[in-house]
C-alpha cells in the first residue's frame, strides 16, 4: 500500500537465508522473504512464517500488540472520561480545565509514545524509504493531534487566534490521540487473530498425520518411534482406529481405509496386500502391516501442505487493479487531508485551527488502506485452504481466478473418465502362437513401463504365474507403444500405427480388434520377430462419479471434449455411454496440444484434464491444466489444479471454489473502495455545511479498525462454503 510497489521478481527482497532457518513473508507482499520475524518494508505489516511445517514459535507480534492494547486502554479510559465529562457538564465540570489537561497529558503520553510505538517506528520507516503506507497515515494523524495538544497546553501563545474557542481557551486533543492509538491497536489485534485463522486449513492438514508410528522390529515386536525416525523400508503396524503415519504399501492384512480427510472422497476404500496407503488416512477395520515408501516431506500429505502454502502466497491477476490504485492512494489521502485543513481554515467556524486539525486527522485515519490491501490475499488464503480439505489443490492464485471463466473442458479418457486401472479382458493369439506365450512376451516387454495398459498386462501375467524375462533395448515411441528385445526376439506392443511402422500386417486380427473396441475395450497388438503374434483386449471401467460430474459441468455451461490416443471406435463407445458428443481419437501427445490450441483460437477458455506423462504438454498449453492426483508427477507439475482423488467431481468442486473465492474478493474490493469513497469526504467535512455534521477522529479510528476486520471476516466465510 505505497507509492512504489515492489516488483514480484525483485531479488533484493528475497535475500539468502541460512539453511534450516524459518522464513517469514508478508501476506500482502509475498515476494518479501527473510529469515526470522520482522516488518514488511512496503506495507509495514508484521511478517509471518512461510511454512507451517516444523515447530512454530508463538505469535510474538500478536502478544505484543495485545499487551500494548490493554495497557493503553486502561490509561485511555480516564482521559476519555475527563474530556467527555467536560463536554457534557460544560461550566459545571468537576475538574478545573488546566488540571484536566495535565491529567490527560500524563495519561495519554505513555499511550501515544509507548503503546503506539510500533506505529511510530513503521511510520518513520515508510517516510525514510519513500514507501508510504497505512502506518504513515496513523503516525501522522496521532502526531498532529498530540503535537497540537502539547503546544496548546504548554505554549498556547505560539498558536494563532483561530485556535482558541469562544471562551478564549485553547482546546487540546490528548483524548483523540490516545483513542486513535488504542483503536489502531485493537484493529491490529483483531486482524492478527483473524489472519491466524486463515492458516487453520494448513494446521488441520498437519494434524492429520500422527506424531508417532509403531515400528515392527526384526523379532516381530513393536516399538513406538517419532515420525522423524521412520525410514523408507521400515515395516509399520497400524491398528484399528489409528491414523496411517506415512505413505506406503500394505504387506499384510485386508482392511477398510477412510481417506476422506486427505482426498475429500467420502466413501471408505478396501485395501489388500500390494495396495498403497497414504499418511493421514484412518484405518477403520483390522490391524495391518505396511512398508514405508515415502516419509517426511515426500509423503502425499506433506506435498499437499507445501502446495497449499505456495498457492496461498501467490497473487491473483485481479489484485493488480488494487495495487495500481493503492500505489498512489496514500499520497492522495495526504493531499485530501491538507486540502480539508485549508478549507476549514478559510471557511470554518472558530476555533478554525481546531476544526482544521481534526478534519485532517480524521481523513488520515479513516483512509488507512489496509482493507484494500487485504481484500484479495486473505480470500485467496482461505479459499485455497478450503479446497485443500476437499482434495482440490490449487497451484497458484492465477489458476484459481482463471478457473471461474472456463467454458470448455478437454479430458483424456484413461484415468480421467475411467478408473485408470484397466484389466485384460481378452487374449487372442495369432496362428502359430498360444495365449500363454503371447501374454508372457508382452508382459516381459512392459516390465519397465508405468502406463495403465502395461500394468493390466503385467497383472494378468502375474495372476497366471508366468515367468517373465528381462527385456533389453527397450524404446517407447511417444503415443505409439513399446519396442524391445525379449529372449533375443524383437517384440512390439502397441496400436496399428506401431505395427505399420514395424512393417507388421495387422489385417488377420483387425476384425477381432474392432469387436473388442465396440465393446469399449482397447485393442493392443503384439508382434514378435516381425510377425503378428496376437491382440489383447484391455478394458477400463468408467469411474462411478464420472456421469454425475459431467452432468454438473454441462449444467454449468461447460463444453466437454474427449481427446485420447486410443482407437476411435473404443473412444466413441466410452463417450456414447456417457452421452458425450465431441470425441478426438487416435491423437498423439503433440496433437493434444494442437487440439487445445485450436479451441483457444476459437475464443474458448480451455481447461485440460489428464493424468499421464503424455498429457503434460497439453496441460501446460491450456488456460488451466487439471492433473489427476494419482497421475504422473510431471503432469501434476504442469497443471494449475491437482485433484487428489483424481475424478471429475473434483473439477466441479474446483470451479465452484473459484466462483466462490472470486465473488468473495469482489465483495471485499467493493467494500474497501466504497468505505474509502464514503468515509474520506465525510471525514473532510462535506456534510458540515448542510447538516452541521463532523466526524470525530475517534470514530474514524474505529471505522478504520473495523474495515480491516470486516474484510478478513468476510473472507473467513469461505471456510463454510458448500462445494
Amino acid at each position: 500500500m505505497n507509492a512504489h510497489e515492489p516488483d514480484a521478481t525483485d531479488s533484493s527482497l528475497a535475500p539468502a537465508t541460512p539453511l534450516g532457518a524459518l522464513v517469514f513473508t508478508c501476506p500482502m507482499h509475498p515476494q518479501v522473504r527473510q529469515a526470522g520475524p520482522g516488518l514488511c518494508p512496503f506495507c509495514g505489516m508484521a511478517l509471518e512464517p512461510v511454512s507451517a511445517l516444523g515447530d512454530q514459535p508463538p505469535n510474538a507480534e500478536l502478544a505484543d500488540m495485545t499487551r500494548r492494547f490493554w495497557i493503553g486502554l486502561c490509561l485511555t479510559l480516564p482521559v476519555f472520561t475527563l474530556e467527555m465529562g467536560a463536554h457534557l457538564m460544560g461550566h459545571h465540570r468537576w475538574v478545573a480545565p488546566m488540571v484536566s489537561n495535565l491529567i490527560q497529558f500524563a495519561l495519554s503520553t505513555p499511550v501515544v509514545l509507548w503503546a503506539g510505538w510500533p506505529f511510530w517506528v513503521r511510520g518513520w520507516r515508510s517516510v525514510v524509504s519513500g514507501r508510504l503506507n497505512m502506518f504513515t497515515l496513523i503516525a501522522m494523524g496521532v502526531g498532529v493531534a498530540y503535537g497540537e495538544s502539547l503546544v496548546g497546553l504548554f505554549a498556547p501563545r505560539l498558536l494563532p487566534s483561530g485556535a482558541r474557542d469562544a471562551m478564549g481557551a485553547t482546546p487540546v486533543y490528548f483524548e483523540a490521540a490516545a483513542v486513535i492509538t488504542v483503536l489502531a491497536l485493537l484493529g491490529q489485534v483483531l486482524e492478527l487473530r483473524a489472519r491466524e485463522r486463515t492458516s487453520g486449513a494448513i494446521r488441520a492438514l498437519l494434524d492429520l498425520a500422527p506424531k508417532t508410528a509403531r515400528r515392527v522390529k526384526a523379532d516381530g515386536s513393536d516399538e513406538t518411534v517419532t515420525l522423524d525416525l521412520v525410514s523408507v523400508g521400515d515395516r509399520l503396524r497400524v491398528r484399528p482406529g489409528e491414523k496411517i503415519p506415512v505413505d506406503g504399501v500394505l504387506v499384510e492384512g485386508r482392511v477398510t481405509i477412510d481417506e476422506s480427510l486427505v482426498t475429500g472422497e467420502s466413501m471408505p476404500v478396501t485395501k489388500a496386500a500390494g495396495d498403497t496407503v497414504v499418511a493421514g488416512a484412518i484405518n477403520r477395520t483390522g490391524a495391518f502391516v505396511m512398508r514405508a515408501e515415502k516419509v517426511g516431506s515426500q509423503t502425499l500429505l506433506a506435498r499437499i501442505v507445501q502446495m497449499v502454502e505456495q498457492a496461498q502466497r501467490s497473487r491473483a491477476p485481479v489484485q493488480r487493479t488494487a495495487d495500481r490504485i493503492s500505489a498512489w492512494f496514500v499520497p492522495a489521502v495526504i493531499g485530501v487531508a491538507l486540502a480539508a485543513a485549508a478549507a476549514w481554515m478559510a471557511f470554518g467556524p472558530q476555533p478554525r485551527l481546531g476544526y482544521a486539525l481534526m478534519a485532517a486527522v480524521s481523513v488520515l485515519i479513516i483512509a488507512c488502506p489496509c482493507a484494500l490491501g487485504l481484500a484479495t490475499p486473505i480470500s485467496i488464503m482461505v479459499g485455497i485452504g478450503r479446497g485443500a480439505r476437499l482434495g482440490v489443490l490449487i497451484k497458484d492464485a492465477e489458476a484459481l481466478e482463471r478457473l471461474e471463466k472456463i467454458d470448455t473442458l478437454v479430458v483424456d479418457k484413461t484415468g480421467t473418465l475411467t478408473e485408470g486401472r484397466p484389466a485384460v479382458t481378452a487374449v487372442e493369439p495369432a496362428e502359430g502362437f498360444d495365449a500363454a506365450r503371447l501374454l508372457r512376451l508382452a508382459a516381459s516387454l512392459e516390465r519397465g513401463s508405468e502406463h495403465p495398459l502395461a500394468e493390466a498386462i503385467l497383472a494378468m501375467a502375474r495372476d497366471r504365474g508366468l515367468a517373465l524375462s528381462e527385456p533389453a533395448q527397450v524404446d517407447s515411441p511417444v503415443g505409439l507403444g513399446v519396442l524391445g528385445l525379449v529372449d533375443g526376439q524383437r517384440v512390439a506392443v502397441g496400436g496399428p500405427r506401431l505395427m505399420a511402422q514395424e512393417g507388421v500386417e495387422a489385417a488377420p486380427l483387425a476384425a477381432r480388434a474392432e469387436v473388442l473396441r465396440r465393446a469399449g475395450a482397447t485393442a493392443v497388438f503384439v508382434a514378435v520377430g516381425g510377425r503378428l503374434a496376437g491382440v489383447l483386449g484391455i478394458a477400463d471401467p468408467i469411474k462411478a462419479t464420472t456421469p454425475a460430474a459431467l452432468a454438473a459441468l454441462e449444467a454449468d455451461g461447460v463444453r466437454v471434449v474427449v481427446v485420447t490416443g486410443d482407437n476411435r471406435t473404443t473412444a466413441l463407445a466410452v463417450a456414447a455411454r456417457l452421452g458425450l458428443q465431441e470425441v478426438e481419437a487416435d491423437v498423439s501427445p503433440q496433437d493434444k496440444v494442437k487440439v487445445v490450441a485450436r479451441l483457444r483460437a476459437q475464443g474458448r477458455l480451455v481447461a485440460m484434464a489428464g493424468d499421464g506423462v503424455n498429457d503434460a504438454p497439453a496441460l501446460a498449453a491450456a488456460e488451466v491444466g487439471v492433473a489427476m492426483g494419482a497421475g504422473a508427477d510431471v503432469a501434476i507439475e504442469s497443471a494449475g489444479v491437482t485433484l487428489v482423488q483424481g475424478d471429475l467431481q473434483g473439477i466441479v468442486r474446483a470451479k465452484r471454489l473459484s466462483r466462490a473465492v472470486m465473488r468473495n474478493i469482489r465483495q471485499n474490493l467493493v467494500f474497501a473502495f466504497a468505505y474509502n469513497l464514503a468515509g474520506v469526504p465525510i471525514a473532510a467535512g462535506v456534510l458540515y455545511p448542510a447538516f452541521g455534521i463532523t466526524l470525530s477522529p475517534a470514530i474514524a479510528a474505529l471505522a478504520m479498525a473495523l474495515s480491516s476486520v470486516s474484510v478478513v471476516a468476510n473472507a473467513l466465510r469461505l471456510r463454510g462454503t458448500r462445494l
